[in-house]
């Protein structure tokens, strides 16, 4: 699968995609926004590129259409003032079960070349978010590797950032999202058929009970509290962080 492919890029794609200096992946369109929605809306605000990517539109969700989840990822993109948003349009509930999915992931992180990419957190209740971590590890590796067989030039990320979606664990760091904690919630707020679904054949599900967003803002209040802010947005790396000295303020 070419990631930019016609086919793709009608499907759920803001703009075509060009450079971007943090590129944020989801496995569903309202993931990112769960996970790390004050991180986007702050780098955006901050006058960074930004560019989101969800792998699938939630097609065997409980609640909403396809239509109506690309059309609700969009209207939160411009919420988080996020340069473009494309949706790979991989299957929902099948994510990395072909090697093509690594390469449309390849494909997209060679063509928006970011110095930084956000992914989901290895660890989570969804198998999706699970898979999806999986996928994403091996899709921006395979970037790197100049031999790999993907549409682009070969491009190294400085590093992969990992977020939380459902659960969480200690972060490497917390990014302070307290004056961006708004746009998050209006974000969230677009995705209607997911949080306030509406019809007679809309179905209760976990996302659709009051007790999802006290999870989500809990958790955030919570990494803020520890850092001393309102909110904050925790994420995981891989490599040691590296400081010049031991002072905390710069």
């Amino acid at each position: 699968m070419d990631a930019m492919s016609a086919e793709t890029v009608g499907r759920g794609l803001s703009a075509p995609p060009d450079e971007a200096d943090l590129l944020a992946f989801g496995p569903h369109p309202d993931d990112i926004e769960i996970g790390i929605g004050g991180i986007v809306a702050r780098h955006a605000r901050l006058g960074f590129r930004v560019g989101l990517c969800d792998l699938t539109a939630g097609e065997m969700g409980s609640n909403g259409t396809v239509e109506e989840r690309l059309r609700e990822a969009e209207d939160a993109r411009q919420v988080l003032g996020a340069a473009w948003r494309v949706n790979l349009r991989l299957p929902d509930r099948a994510l990395g079960t072909q090697p093509d999915h690594a390469r449309a992931i390849a494909s997209l992180v060679r063509r928006a070349r970011p110095r930084a990419v956000a992914v989901p957190y290895w660890a989570d209740r969804h198998p999706d978010h699970v898979a999806a971590s999986e996928l994403l590890t091996n899709g921006v590796f395979n970037a790197g590797l100049r031999r790999y067989d993907a549409a682009g030039e070969a491009w190294k990320p400085e590093w992969i950032c990992y977020y939380f979606i459902n659960d969480s664990a200690a972060p490497s760091f917390v990014v302070d999202v307290s004056d961006d904690y708004e746009a998050k919630r209006q974000a969230l707020a677009c995705h209607r058929t997911q949080f306030t679904p509406a019809g007679g054949d809309a179905v209760q599900t976990r996302l659709t009970s009051s007790r999802f967003t006290q999870l989500i803002e809990s958790r955030d209040a919570q990494f803020g509290a520890l850092a001393g802010v309102a909110f904050a947005e925790g994420v995981v790396v891989k490599e040691p962080v590296v400081r010049g000295d031991l002072f905390r303020a710069r």
